[in-house]
């Protein structure tokens, strides 16, 4: 049982020889990525119990890992996070302070927070993330794109920044399917084929991201019964599979997608396409590339209702998963709302994120990609014009749901700190909304009961 001196202390303890002792401890850890796990300190070989509950019936040992990086989560540095974990260890350690309440942990850490410049609008991330795991809200975060625009290191970066640890790639799932089940998968990419028209490419995409998403299906319904995150990126993800689903009836858009971001947005990206635009050769070719793909976004626009349609009246989700000897519906209880509300506990936070390039730099990466020994080996009868102008069509595609709450980032290597700083703000903005709409839902629950 939690013993009775656990209080809050307005300054730490101060031990010189200690503060040496453990700064040097941490400078020469080895500037890596990972490398707080071996930053080890004295400090660390003493156990503090944090009590959890009114009654003080559950406890958990702190770590000082899991606090740095649940102070990284709040946009605070991971070096400093470091040295507040730190801290915080050293004031409860030299205090005797072994057990202790949540409560006191929490205001000891902000008191600390704040001695850094880390004020009320930290301390309300720190709050708000807490709040977002002890209610187990499902987030699955969508990284969309073609090839060569930072799918990859875009969800690698997110991952870490914000804790998350569960990140799926669909070419993994795509090879999976491809070589152990007999789903109609070809060998060669779809962009790496040859189609009579865009049309012809984006329906077969679109089936093919249909199975990729029944591939994912049971990493998703884990992630919804336990209200954990995932992340997931690859070609393979079609937008509208996520934001219309009618597999698991999803919201055609998330709350986060529909508010305060979307603004920031368009301000904040226009910024970064034209510092990106600075960067690629002439300016003046610039201006004119920005002109014609504000025209082309319109007629993509249309384009893209109609593609629609005819891929509605086409009814390819039938038609995949006749192919597949799957059927596209599931059990009555799944569809029943009030049963998946029960099974996952709070409604799923879905943000889809498409990641855009100045076509200059992308058609010149996509160029070096091409020219590569592995994708000449892959396609040594494609023509590399024919390969591009594939993988156009379908980022013209991708980023065609716009106008349904999904997210275009411009990528490029000139902003693309900026870029990730922003993702990161935008997605937890997006966090908050969701758990405040999950909060609301349980007052409203708990007042009819």
């Amino acid at each position: 049982m939690k013993k009775d001196k656990a209080v809050v202390i307005e300054s730490p303890s101060t031990n010189e020889a200690d503060e040496k002792q453990d700064d040097a401890v941490e400078s020469n850890a080895p500037a890596r990525r990972f490398s707080t796990r071996n930053a080890s300190s004295k400090y660390d070989f003493v156990k503090v119990k944090v009590w959890l509950g009114d009654n003080a019936d559950h406890y958990y040992v702190l770590s000082r890992f899991l606090l740095s990086r649940m102070l990284t989560v709040t946009k605070i540095p991971n070096h400093v996070a470091i040295k507040i974990a730190l801290e915080l260890k050293k004031l409860l350690v030299d205090n005797s302070l072994l057990d202790v309440s949540q409560s006191d942990l929490e205001a000891n850490l902000f008191k600390l927070m704040e001695r850094r410049g880390f004020g009320q609008e930290y301390i309300n991330r720190y709050k708000m993330i807490t709040r977002f795991h002890h209610l187990r809200v499902p987030l699955v975060i969508l990284v969309c794109g073609t090839a060569c625009v930072g799918k990859s290191t875009i969800a690698t970066q997110l991952a870490q920044r914000l804790n998350l640890p569960n990140v799926l790639q669909t070419d993994m799932v795509y090879e999976l399917l491809r070589t152990s089940t007999d789903a109609p998968l070809a060998s060669s990419p779809v962009w790496g084929r040859d189609f009579s028209s865009p049309e012809e490419l984006i329906t077969e995409f679109c089936r093919e991201c249909r199975i990729v998403r029944k591939g994912l299906a049971g990493d998703l319904k884990k992630a919804m019964k336990d209200g954990k995150p995932i992340i997931i990126e690859g070609i393979h993800l079609d937008p509208s599979i996520y934001l219309m689903d009618e597999e698991n009836k999803l919201p055609p858009s998330s709350p986060a997608n529909q508010a305060g971001p979307k603004s920031l947005k368009v301000e904040e990206q226009k910024e970064l396409q034209q510092k990106s635009n600075c960067n690629v050769g002439d300016s003046s070719q610039s201006d004119r590339k920005d002109c014609c793909s504000e025209d082309m976004n319109s007629e993509q626009s249309s384009k893209s209702n109609k593609l629609t349609a005819a891929l509605k009246s086409l009814d390819i989700v039938n038609r995949v998963f006749e192919n597949t000897g799957e059927t596209v519906k599931d059990s009555g209880a799944d569809q029943n709302p009030s049963h998946r509300r029960e099974k996952s506990g709070a409604q799923p936070i879905i943000v889809p994120i498409v990641l855009r390039m100045a076509e200059f730099d992308h058609k010149a990466l996509l160029e070096e990609w091409v020219a590569t020994r592995t994708c000449s080996e892959k396609y040594p009868t494609q023509d590399k014009d024919k390969l591009i102008t594939n993988l156009k069509t379908i980022q013209d595609y991708l980023c065609s749901f716009t106008s349904q709450g999904l997210t275009v980032v411009n990528i490029s290597a000139t902003t693309f700190p900026q870029t990730l700083d922003w993702l990161h703000n935008h997605l937890l903005q997006c966090i908050e909304q969701g758990t405040a709409q999950v909060s609301r839902g349980n007052n409203e629950q708990i007042a009819k009961d």
